[in-house]
């Protein structure tokens, strides 16, 4: 008798060690489970000195109050992973467009860091209006968006057509554009 009650009692720890070490298990890697890939599409971002909670990779809200004029503001894609601040997460890079409820569409880059609780939106960075993106890279830390525009002297009805690149990269989890920067 004594041994059936030391068996259950061992049975007893070992099975509540497999629940903890489960329960442990799960919340060391829950992101695997609990989060995905996309959780930047669902964060906050600044754009024109605003901030703009994009959901399911999209926003909109009253232009005023009591405005039927809305701003969208949405995820348009081109994006690019790797590491923006050396912290040793890969971090994502991409554009977003708003239409203000003129005719323009005017495009953004921003990033989303990584970090160990999910992902924290930047600035953006203004890259123009009605221009035709191409691709976004990260090399050695900085991103390089290139996309065509137009000359200063087109009109806007003109197909954008001269090749830009601009280089951005992150200083104290700000988006800089680098030419502007001091390092």
């Amino acid at each position: 008798m004594k041994q059936t009650k030391s068996r259950n009692a061992f049975l007893i720890i070992v099975f509540t060690m497999l629940v903890l070490i489960s329960i442990g298990y799960f919340f060391k890697h829950k992101n695997v489970y609990v989060s995905s890939e996309k959780d930047y599409k669902n964060i906050s971002y600044v754009v024109e000195g605003q901030s703009v909670t994009l959901v399911n990779g999209r926003s909109e809200i009253s232009a005023a109050p009591d405005s039927a004029s809305k701003i969208v503001t949405q995820y348009f894609g081109n994006e690019a992973t790797g590491d923006l601040n050396g912290d040793g997460f890969a971090d994502i890079v991409f554009i977003l467009t708003q239409n203000t409820g003129g005719s323009g569409t005017f495009y953004y880059v921003a990033a989303a860091l990584k970090t160990s609780t999910g992902y924290q939106g930047t600035n953006a960075i203004f890259l123009g209006d009605r221009i035709a993106p191409q691709t976004t890279q990260i090399q050695n830390g900085v991103i390089v968006v290139n996309y065509a525009d137009r000359n200063a002297s087109d009109a806007m009805t003109t197909p954008p057509s001269v090749g830009v690149s601009k280089y951005l990269k992150i200083l104290d989890r700000q988006l800089v554009d680098v030419r502007f920067s001091n390092t």
